[in-house]
């Protein structure tokens, strides 16, 4: 099928006068009677053909619809009027099939586009933002590849809460209740004593109520723990990775950028910097200079997260958090006992954070206090305890959320275009 076919790109860097042969889609379309205007779309871009009045192609090209899938072939020429100035004189073009009238005209509502997600997806906007998407996970996986790191796969159903049961999902297994992982946390820590640098890719799910421009219920969470380091080696690792992201980006993904109108400053700035630390102590005295009504153990929310980044030009890293804000598994820092060695990356231009992570307990002790404390059951835990039993190590972890990095590097307004299939609390469409 796919012998001596082009596509628009290939297209747009021939000479005048090449013969050439695509396939595609109907992307717009212009009937002037004496010639039809169709322009081609497929996975690399668009390309105007043009089909006059007497040849093979016109009768063809005036009963194809908008969104029909199509076969054209001719000859090459420039027009500084076409997109990318150049387009096909058409010989011949063929329906492959043809399309109902397709129901998105411009101008719907967002609603609207949601319910008809699975044809939104066609738009030029979302395609730019899906190529920039697989760059960004292909970039993530060839850090951990170059890196030294084991890619491990955890289960999806679990029976444990990492961040407390009020965020599960509920399903039930043979007749025993189960869970949907909100983290693969726990597992990964199991292969660090075999494999010390692990990392998985997996869909995570959150039932929490949150409704804002960076929330979905399920999301692609990129996860690592590594045994021997510590809160510090592990904020290294989480830097390396997304400036790979970052560059892998700008170097291959500009033109899609630039069609998103999105602003590359920010992204070069963060190659060419050190992700700067800011301690949360020191984040509460900047919002109270901004006007918050925040005191010391205050949680930063999302308003917060936005006023502490909106200033900023690179990602930076809000370490030292109170310990009864953050996690049972986080270890406290023995110099302060109130406070746990834990990090967010916050991703600069009030988008927030992008990565959480912290140095893991790695005391039986202490860990069994912690999960005393926060009114968690031991015995639901007796396994995860258990790695503390048999030849504990100093280690830390992260939790990276693919969508809300793409959401920032992409510069979109909500994270739903993130992803191919948003999962909101609206809707699970389609």
């Amino acid at each position: 099928m796919g012998v001596g076919f082009i596509t628009t790109r290939d297209a747009l860097r021939g000479s005048d006068g090449d013969r050439v042969r695509l396939r595609g889609w109907v992307y717009r379309k212009r009937d002037l009677g004496n010639k039809v205007f169709i322009v081609l779309r497929d996975s690399e871009g668009i390309l105007q053909c043009v089909a006059d009045k007497g040849s093979k192609a016109f009768q063809e090209a005036q009963r194809a619809t908008i969104e029909s899938s199509i076969i054209v072939e001719g000859v090459l020429r420039s027009d500084p009027r076409a997109p990318g100035g150049k387009e096909v004189s058409l010989d011949s073009l063929t329906i492959v099939g043809l399309a109902d009238d397709f129901p998105i005209k411009g101008g719907e509502s967002v609603d609207y586009l949601l319910d008809v997600r699975h044809l939104w997806l066609r738009s030029r906007a979302l395609t730019q933002v899906m190529r920039i998407r697989s760059t960004v996970l292909k970039a993530l996986r060839d850090y951990f590849t170059s890196n030294g790191w084991w890619e491990v796969s955890p289960p999806i159903l679990t029976q444990s809460a990492v961040e407390g049961g009020a965020t599960l999902f509920a399903v039930d297994f043979f007749g025993k209740r189960a869970y949907l992982s909100q983290s693969a946390q726990f597992y990964l820590e199991v292969m660090i004593f075999s494999l010390e640098k692990v990392w998985s890719l997996t869909p995570s799910f959150r039932a929490e109520r949150s409704r804002t421009r960076r929330h979905l219920y399920e999301y692609w969470h990129l996860e690592a723990e590594a045994a021997w380091m510590d809160m510090h080696d592990m904020m290294k690792v989480v830097e390396g990775l997304v400036k790979e992201a970052v560059r892998r980006v700008l170097d291959e993904r500009l033109e899609e950028l630039s069609f998103l109108k999105r602003k590359t400053e920010p992204l070069e700035a963060t190659l060419s910097a050190s992700f700067p630390e800011v301690t949360y102590d020191e984040a509460i005295e900047i919002l109270r200079r901004k006007g918050f009504n925040i005191k010391w153990g205050d949680d930063i929310g999302a308003d917060e997260e936005r006023a502490l980044t909106e200033d900023q030009q690179t990602p930076f890293f809000l370490t030292m958090f109170p310990k009864h804000l953050k996690s049972f598994y986080m270890k406290v820092d023995d110099s302060r006992p109130d406070v746990v060695l834990g990090f967010d990356l916050e991703a600069p231009e009030g988008y927030g954070e992008v990565v959480g992570g912290s140095q893991r307990e790695d005391r039986y002790d202490m860990l069994y206090k912690r999960i005393i404390e926060n009114n968690l059951r031991p015995e639901d835990y007796q396994w995860y305890l258990d790695l503390r039993k048999y030849g504990s190590v100093p280690h830390s972890g992260f939790g990276l959320g693919v969508d809300r990095l793409v959401m920032w590097i992409a510069g979109l307004d909500h994270i739903r275009d993130s992803i191919p299939f948003p999962r909101l609390r609206e809707r699970i469409y389609p």
